[in-house]
């Protein structure tokens, strides 16, 4: 609203810069008609005053407008200070314009009650000059009564100015707040789809291996010889699972209250913790699984970019783990030109026809989207389908050398994403 107001103000101020110019140009005229005497000065006093309150407004419209605009009388004093100046220079100077803009300026000040009463006042004054002119300086009815008719026109010009600034500013609030309102949601929504990916990538993970864990150890115990070796192996995996899940949970609460991770969790080095994920999954899988890393001296990702890369390698084995029936995976790391290669490729039954994220997310699987997503935050390049091998499933994250330097891009603010299946 603010805004509108200094537009309308602006527009006041404009007004009576060209009241000025117009009050300069005929003030002469003014002067030469004016009987000797005591009218030459009344007209030569009309001529500073009105001169000086438009000089005044134009030039210092912060300080003196608000004072106008409270009080209305002062426009109509000025009004009626410049009908003398009509009188003497006649309504057919430049002084008609001044007598024009009054009505406009009421209604861009005072609405549309301010713009009929001054759109009247100025009207009779100008049909009262009309009729003492002398008879030599008569104009027709038609041309007398055309002024007259221009006050009440710009007064509702004025009045209608100012009802479009005026609604087109409670539009603006109105739009603004909506815009605040999206933004919030946008905002809640962004964040729930984070701790979804979240709780996905590591508590619901951890808690699964807990299950079979749980269910390995009840298998061995039930058996008619238990082995005691086994069963305290087995009992130490649910241990240091559950322990997993309780670290995991506490590293979610903390992020959800806002307080810093320590130094060592949020610098993570991709490559040594890319490696330890395939080690450790070799381990709990049994399965065959081979890493190859970049180069030495190839730069790690920033912190960001690590947790997001590092979750989707993550994602990318347990789906050849669980879902791919999979002997073999393959994770590389290289680099081609400017870009830093990620792939993760096992030998398994690759993805089965149709799959669309929108599928995967009404059936309740959300792995895949989380890939995508995360590769999204990391302004990175996903593909995921057959790729270039003859079966199994391909998980391909490819990123520009020139973002490792840098911290991960906003969400929403991606260089170049996308989820494509092979067929």
């Amino acid at each position: 609203m603010k805004i509108q107001v200094s537009a309308l103000q602006a527009m006041c101020r404009q007004v009576f810069g060209f009241r000025l110019a117009m009050i300069a140009l005929a003030a002469p005229a003014a002067l030469l008609h004016a009987a000797p005497g005591l009218g030459a000065r009344l007209v030569g006093a009309a001529v500073v005053v009105t001169f000086m309150a438009s000089y005044v407004l134009f030039r210092d419209w912060e300080r003196f407008g608000p004072l106008l605009l409270r009080h209305p009388s002062l426009l109509a004093a000025d009004t009626l200070v410049g009908s003398l100046l009509l009188v003497s220079a006649g309504p057919d100077t430049t002084l008609a314009y001044v007598s024009v803009c009054t009505p406009l300026l009421a209604g861009l000040a005072y609405s549309w009650r301010g713009a009929a009463f001054f759109a009247s006042l100025q009207a009779l004054i100008l049909l009262l000059v009309h009729a003492t002119l002398k008879a030599d300086r008569h104009a027709p009815v038609a041309e007398a009564l055309l002024l007259p008719g221009l006050c009440v026109v710009s007064g509702a010009m004025g009045s209608t100015l100012r009802n479009l600034m005026l609604r087109f500013g409670a539009a603006t609030q109105a739009l603004t707040a909506v815009q605040a309102r999206l933004a919030a949601a946008e905002a809640v929504s962004a964040e729930r789809a984070r701790l979804a990916r979240e709780m996905h990538d590591s508590v619901a993970k951890t808690l699964y291996g807990v299950a079979l864990a749980a269910d390995g150890l009840a298998a061995t115990a039930s058996a008619q010889d238990p082995d005691p070796a086994r069963i305290r192996a087995q009992a130490d995996l649910v241990s240091r699972s559950a322990r997993r899940a309780a670290a995991e949970s506490r590293e979610l609460l903390r992020d959800l209250r806002g307080e810093a991770a320590p130094p060592a969790a949020r610098e993570p080095s991709l490559w040594p913790e890319l490696h330890a994920h395939v080690r450790d999954f070799i381990s709990r899988t049994s399965l065959g699984a081979t890493c190859s890393l970049p180069p030495p001296g190839t730069p790690s990702p920033p912190a960001p970019l690590a947790r997001h890369l590092l979750s989707i390698t993550a994602e990318a084995l347990e789906n050849a783990h669980r879902h791919a029936s999979a002997t073999h995976v393959d994770v590389r790391v290289a680099v081609h030109g400017d870009l830093l290669r990620l792939s993760i490729h096992d030998d398994g039954e690759g993805l089965p026809p149709g799959t669309t994220l929108d599928r995967l997310r009404a059936s309740g699987h959300f792995g895949l989207l989380g890939m995508v997503e995360r590769a999204a935050q990391a302004g990175a390049r996903i593909r995921i389908g057959r790729g270039g091998h003859e079966r199994g499933t391909e998980v391909r994250v490819e990123l520009r050398l020139s973002t490792l330097t840098r911290s991960a891009p906003a969400a929403g603010q991606t260089r170049d994403t996308r989820e494509a299946r092979d067929t």
